[in-house]
């Protein structure tokens, strides 16, 4: 059987998927764990731990554009991304090794210090690797394999650490399991980069990215860039609410707090086991037409949430079976269409800078998590919601209608943005074509006609505008 070109192997595709298990692992401790750890085992109280926390990671938003500049305009024989990535490494491991391991009675002061440091070396770590998937091939539903494989192993590593208390038979020790769970990324972490920087090729760059000035002014005509961003920011805040609010729920309304780790493994479970069946059916269509479709499916099973009542567990266990079929989606698929509109920034004479591109993604997400814990509390607390004791009707379903209602009508909203999304698989051939073969005349009515010179040395046609 031949080979189809710009086709990446299973070794490869592996290879590059497994530095997401160690992210996630390290991930949801950040969020689930350590809050409650320091406000609790330190009395630091929720308040104060939740305000270092979200100034640490306010410090992205000046990082995470910084370190996208910066890896695509590096120069060295250890590849640009590569390099960024071997400098955070260490970083990242000593910031959540003193984070997990706290010597002393930490203080505000210690939390702040080496959570800056933990996020400072995940951002060095992951920006890099992201914007490398997006290059390792030109090929519109490579790109999707590419996404699905990282996402998939980030997916397995949430689970592992989420089952880490059982696994480890720390129940609810939490410093234990934070040690173990610190001394796991010292091995992980290590392991699977070093895979990767065998395995994995980094791609000669072919146009170089144009001065920091110029790009802003590129990427602010983007129009397909802006609506994916928006879509994604939308859609994002659509699943941090639920994420927030889900032990809430689970315990308040459901009146069943101990089922809570159940009803996550089966929702993770089918996030994974259902990739291959998006990814499918993403070859048969577009990769944001079948991103809608997995939108309008959670929606569909959300719409029933807010009927739920005390004792309902199994029905909310169908509920997260069938709504965690649309998060392995939600997850690849829109970074895979994000490499494509990297292409057409490309080919306006932005160059080769997916860096930049997914330092303001990751602006996006953490945008998405604070804009959820920003309505869910605020809104919860003037309905008279109190996690402490026994809430009236109206506070439960005001928390139904938080959990499940907003996020569908989120949802809806990203849905009406990405449905008509003007690159698709025959939009991106012509844009290739263009990077491919920079003399040549665009001949695409919606994506391949120029608007002025070639940028550079010539190596790219800009493209006319489109805001579809």
């Amino acid at each position: 059987m031949n080979t189809p070109p710009n086709s990446v192997n299973t070794p490869t595709l592996l290879a590059y998927g497994l530095p997401g298990l160690p992210l996630a692992v390290l991930g949801l401790p950040l969020y689930v764990y350590l809050p409650a750890f320091y406000a609790q085992e330190f009395g630091l109280g929720l308040a104060a731990v939740g305000a270092v926390l979200l100034l640490a990671r306010l410090f992205d938003v000046v990082t995470d554009p910084l370190v996208g500049h910066l890896s695509d305009h590096t120069r060295s024989r250890f590849g640009r991304r590569r390099v960024w990535m071997l400098a955070g490494a260490p970083v990242l491991l000593l910031g959540a090794t003193f984070l997990f391991m706290p010597w002393g009675t930490p203080g505000i002061a210690y939390l702040l210090v080496f959570s800056l440091i933990t996020y400072l070396g995940w951002t060095l770590v992951a920006l890099p690797y992201t914007a490398w998937g997006a290059e390792l091939s030109p090929d519109y539903h490579q790109r999707s394999r590419i996404a699905v494989s990282r996402e998939g192993f980030v997916i397995g590593g949430t689970l592992l650490a989420a089952a880490a208390p059982v696994l480890l038979g720390h129940g609810e020790d939490t410093a234990a399991t934070l040690t173990s769970l610190a001394l796991w990324l010292w091995l992980l972490i290590p392991v699977s980069l070093l895979l990767l920087f065998w395995r994995v090729r980094e791609p000669v760059r072919q146009h170089p990215p144009v001065a920091w000035s110029e790009g802003w002014r590129i990427l602010a005509g983007n129009g397909p860039f802006k609506r994916l961003l928006l879509a994604y920011v939308l859609n994002g805040t659509a699943n941090a609410l639920p994420a927030t609010l889900f032990l809430l729920f689970v315990a308040h309304v459901l009146g069943a707090p101990q089922t809570a780790g159940m009803l996550l493994l089966i929702y993770f479970a089918a996030g994974v086991l259902s990739l291959p069946l998006w990814l499918r059916l993403a070859r048969r269509t577009s990769k944001h037409r079948t991103w809608t479709l997995s939108m309008l499916w959670a929606c569909a099973v959300f719409l029933w949430v807010p009927f739920l009542s005390e004792g309902q567990v199994w029905a909310f266990a169908l509920i997260c079976l069938l709504s965690g079929l649309s998060l392995g989606v939600d997850l690849a698929l829109p970074s895979a269409i994000q490499a494509d509109v990297v292409d057409l920034d490309t080919a306006r004479g932005g160059g080769e800078r997916a860096g930049v591109f997914f330092g303001l993604w990751g602006m996006a997400t953490k945008l998405a998590l604070a804009l959820a814990v920003g309505i869910a509390f605020p809104l919860l607390q003037l309905v008279g919601f109190d996690a402490s004791t026994t809430n009236d009707p109206s506070a439960l379903l005001w928390l139904a209608l938080l959990y499940a209602g907003l996020p569908v009508l989120l949802k809806l909203a990203a849905t009406a943005l990405i449905w008509r999304f003007p690159i698709d698989a025959g939009h991106h051939e012509h844009l290739r074509n263009l990077l491919d073969n920079p003399t040549e005349t665009p001949h695409d009515p919606i994506l391949s006609e120029p608007d002025g010179a070639a940028a550079g040395h010539g190596a790219a046609l800009r493209v006319r505008r489109h805001e579809a």
